[in-house]
């Protein structure tokens, strides 16, 4: 009994495991169709409520920040350090420190511009710089300087015996190209009725009833695509998943 026992114990994960992965699909899928049915507004024609459109990034004036290893201009960035580490005879890379840090900007196209807020946003974008200390090779001098701020050391105890470690950033400049589904709602920066333009009034955000907030630096079929391929992945697989193991657990 003990034995059998054990023999089903992966099949169970498997099933969950399967499970997790139909759910991935589904919302996916949802995702997808959300997509595929919210036309693509003219920022001059914006209504009120969850919008989907794509410009330029425009930052506001004196409301800039600095990537945090490269030092570029940008209106957002994420970094991530890990350090390599050895735990008995196996190395892990594991992180030390994260964070991000955001500003609001506006985004523009060829009718207008609209006041952008990243909070609460689920921002996907790809990684723009990997650098990395380790033996006899130094972090770059923006590194060092980010390390020296946050008080991060990554010499080790004995002098030039640098600790293994990488330093990971992304980050959104002025310039780039960006799709965004969100909520067109009222811009608390702006007095009632004082505003030259009808988009002034408006500020793209996370909506209070609205669970959707997406920016990507991809173009709306190249995300499309992606989450074909996530629906697809997710279904096929946990429903093969969770099959295979009831049908191997319906012989015990």
């Amino acid at each position: 009994m003990s034995f059998s026992f054990e023999l089903i114990i992966p099949f169970i994960f498997l099933i969950i495991a399967g499970i997790i992965l139909l759910i991935w699909g589904l919302l996916s899928f949802k995702m997808k169709r959300l997509i595929e049915n919210t036309p693509t507004s003219k920022i001059r024609s914006i209504a009120m409520g969850l919008v989907e459109i794509y410009g330029e990034v425009e930052p506001l004036k004196d409301n800039i920040l600095k990537s945090p290893f490269s030092n570029n201009d940008c209106v957002y960035y994420k970094y991530k350090i890990e350090e390599l580490r050895q735990s008995g005879k196996s190395t892990t890379w594991v992180t030390i420190k994260k964070g991000e840090e955001k500003k609001l900007f506006h985004l523009k196209d060829e009718t207008g511009s609209v006041l952008i807020d990243l909070t609460g946003a689920k921002i996907d974008i790809p990684t723009d710089n990997i650098f990395d200390s380790s033996l006899g090779k130094d972090p770059p001098e923006t590194v060092k300087q980010f390390l020296s701020n946050t008080n991060i050391a990554w010499e080790g105890f004995l002098l030039g015996i640098n600790k293994t470690m990488k330093y990971t950033e992304y980050f959104i400049a002025p310039g780039d190209k960006l799709y965004i589904m969100g909520t067109a709602d009222d811009n608390p920066y702006v007095k009632e009725a004082s505003a030259e333009k009808s988009t002034e009034d408006i500020m793209i955000q996370k909506g209070k009833f609205e669970k959707i907030y997406y920016i990507s630096d991809k173009q709306e079929k190249a995300i499309l695509f992606r989450y074909t391929l996530k629906t697809y992945a997710g279904l096929i697989i946990g429903s093969i998943s969770v099959i295979i193991s009831l049908v191997i657990l319906s012989w015990f």
